[in-house]
């Protein structure tokens, strides 16, 4: 069952906006919490954002879908919740693998709970940090954007190794993926 989710959970970037229940939220940062920690430092602090007046400064503060050529957002299509992941620095200075870590717990519990979610790394951290009034000490790691899902998404075989993501005539966005046997070797890479 945690196979399938993994493998059917793709990244959704356009949302009907419907308002999430905030036990939803709660549920995914408490994944995180409880998601394994390089030295269990436990470094990582959370905002969770579904006020509709703070939605949009949030929103524009991160770059969607560069790599999909016309990839745009309509207002009824952006997302009704963020979970900002946030390094303490007081804790731990480099933020190593927690911060992966904890966004795909989030993005995991979301997905079971019929969310859609989109891991944001390109971030204006400085505008968000100012107008979610972060103190210094804390530094903007991840967005975690969610709502429920207006789009679909799947996994397609990459071909010609081309990484390029594209649209089938059904407008279910195609994200090629490299076969298994291309990036496995068993026990070496001598033969």
């Amino acid at each position: 069952m945690i196979y399938e989710s993994i493998i059917n959970r793709r990244t959704i970037r356009k949302f009907t906006q419907q308002r999430i229940p905030s036990e939803v939220l709660k549920k995914c940062v408490d994944a995180a919490r409880l998601s394994p920690s390089g030295m269990n430092r436990q470094p990582l602090k959370y905002i969770i954002i579904n006020d509709p007046k703070r939605l949009p400064s949030v929103f524009s503060t991160l770059t969607w879908a560069r790599n999909i050529p016309g990839y745009k957002h309509t207002p009824d299509e952006v997302p009704t919740a963020y979970i900002v992941i946030l390094l303490d620095t007081e804790i731990r200075k480099q933020a190593g693998n927690d911060p992966g870590i904890a966004a795909m717990s989030i993005s995991m519990v979301a997905h079971e709970a019929g969310l859609g979610s989109c891991m944001l790394g390109s971030v204006d951290r400085p505008r968000l940090q100012e107008n979610l009034m972060v103190p210094n000490h804390l530094q903007i790691v991840l967005v975690v954007a969610l709502d429920y899902p207006r789009e679909k998404s799947k996994a397609v075989e990459l071909k010609d190794n081309d990484t390029e993501y594209c649209f089938d005539a059904q407008g279910v966005l195609n994200v090629p993926k490299r076969d298994l046997d291309d990036i496995v070797v068993w026990n070496t890479f001598q033969t």
